[in-house]
């Protein structure tokens, strides 16, 4: 039961994807742009965090 329902979630949310990319792509440009530059902070922060500990 719970793999079936795993499954028709990860099919709809590619069904979404899929859907927002084609129909709204300048905005899914955006949250893609957004989601990358928080996954760069956090790395930036995660460096700067080992380099104090390190220096």
């Amino acid at each position: 039961m719970t793999a079936m329902v795993k499954k028709v979630l990860t099919w709809g949310s590619i069904a979404f994807l899929i859907f927002f990319v084609a129909y709204r792509p300048q905005s899914a440009a955006e949250v893609f742009k957004s989601i990358g530059g928080g996954i760069m902070d956090i790395a930036v922060g995660f460096g700067d965090f080992f380099s104090s500990l390190v220096a």
